[in-house]
């Protein structure tokens, strides 16, 4: 008999009363179909980034680092007190769909940094991953990677 529990459908994106509100978060959205490209066109490119430093400029969210792959977003994101990360990022999902085209995935990954990880490992995670996939030799060649200042 197999013991191992189910998957939740969807992820909890809640964040914890206990968390404070200036919290990095390690979020991944993938769009669909996987495998093929439909973020790293440049208008596509462009539009995405005005969208993520429009919802800075209104004070949702605080964009450290976002760097788009072929089929998915990476970013390094501090969500504003009283936001709800799940609907913040499902609406601008939803924005982003209408605007640009990009279908998403129905839900996305995040990670909260805790005390003991480090933002520069993960944004060196993040930059590096074109490097993996192949697509550039140094991470410095990327043209879809943005900062917005990390955390001090």
């Amino acid at each position: 008999m197999d013991s191992a529990k189910p998957l939740p459908r969807h992820l909890p994106h809640q964040r914890p009363a206990w968390v404070r509100g200036d919290a990095l978060y390690f979020i991944t959205l993938c769009a669909l179909p996987r495998g093929v490209n439909s973020l790293c066109i440049p208008s596509i490119a462009d539009g995405l980034w005005s969208s993520v430093e429009h919802y800075a400029g209104l004070g949702k969210w605080w964009p450290a680092l976002v760097l788009l792959m072929p089929d998915h977003l990476h970013a390094l994101l501090s969500f504003a007190d009283g936001q709800n990360c799940a609907q913040l990022v499902g609406n601008w999902k939803r924005y982003t769909a209408r605007a640009y085209g990009v279908t998403w995935q129905g839900d996305f990954f995040e990670h909260r940094l805790r005390h003991d990880e480090s933002w520069r490992e993960k944004s060196a995670y993040i930059e590096r991953n074109p490097v993996r996939a192949g697509l550039v030799s140094v991470p410095e060649e990327w043209p879809y990677l943005w900062r917005m200042g990390m955390p001090g």
